[in-house]
């Protein structure tokens, strides 16, 4: 996969016996995905704004914000942001870039929220981790419930097909001294992402699981949650989606 989703369970460190982490919340996570295009993702968000016309001081939720590097973006661009995530390590190091309009918070995203936004996005594949496919359809139901009136919704999503396609099944990734070693594989229904590295005389294991959820599964789910699909993109400048070629499934709904 080109990006990392975030992983589904906690793994534990193979040579430890003392503790157990998220591979979200470690250093290395962020280490290993440091190259990831910032460029790109501003001007995803200078397109997807643009494109919704957004009021002036509209709310927005960055929903699974990680360290909001989004949320600080579109709060540049003069939005009212709330970063949510349930890693308390990412929403504390987000937390040091708040002021009056910019703010986070630890959730999860499959609790809807009291106030309603007028935007809520859901970007870089940060959905369909949860171990419970069940999971993924209440998430959609409190995204509806936290919109406004005439709020969107945006989920920011792999194009499963392509991934699959295009799948690496092996390979070594050396950043910062740290070669990663990395197997892919498809199973059960999901994308799996398996990483081994060693770090000061230690070896670390983490899987990533993400759900391999297509247009039309997203579609079923949308249906049941009685969710309102407006427009399909299949990347960052929004152009048409293309099933078996584009990059991404982006989706603006209500």
């Amino acid at each position: 996969m080109s990006e990392a989703p975030n992983p589904s369970t906690p793994n534990q460190d193979r040579n430890t016996e003392n503790w157990f982490t998220s591979w979200f919340d470690t250093p290395y996570y962020h280490i290993l995905y440091k190259d990831r295009n910032y460029r790109e993702a501003q001007v995803f968000m200078d397109n997807l704004t643009h494109y919704l016309n957004l009021p002036e001081k509209a709310k927005v939720l960055d929903l699974a914000c990680g360290k909001g590097r989004h949320s600080i973006y579109l709060n540049q661009l003069g939005y009212n942001v709330l970063g949510a995530d349930l890693s308390e390590n990412s929403i504390a190091e987000a937390s040091k870039n708040s002021n009056e309009t910019l703010h986070f918070k630890v959730h999860d995203m499959r609790e809807p929220f009291e106030e309603k936004f007028d935007a809520i996005f859901n970007l870089f594949t940060s959905f369909g981790y949860f171990e419970n496919d069940d999971d993924n359809l209440t998430t959609l139901k409190a995204i509806k419930e936290s919109l406004s009136e005439y709020g969107f919704a945006v989920i920011d999503f792999m194009n499963v097909n392509q991934v699959i396609e295009t799948l690496v099944p092996e390979e070594v990734k050396t950043v910062d001294g740290i070669d990663f070693h990395i197997k892919r594989y498809v199973e059960d229904g999901h994308i799996f992402k398996e990483i081994d590295f060693e770090d000061q005389g230690r070896k670390y294991h983490f899987t990533e699981k993400v759900k391999a959820l297509t247009l039309k599964d997203f579609q079923d789910l949308m249906d049941e949650a009685g969710i309102y699909l407006l427009d399909i993109f299949g990347d960052y400048k929004l152009k048409k989606f293309h099933k078996t070629e584009s990059e991404r499934l982006i989706m603006i709904f209500k």
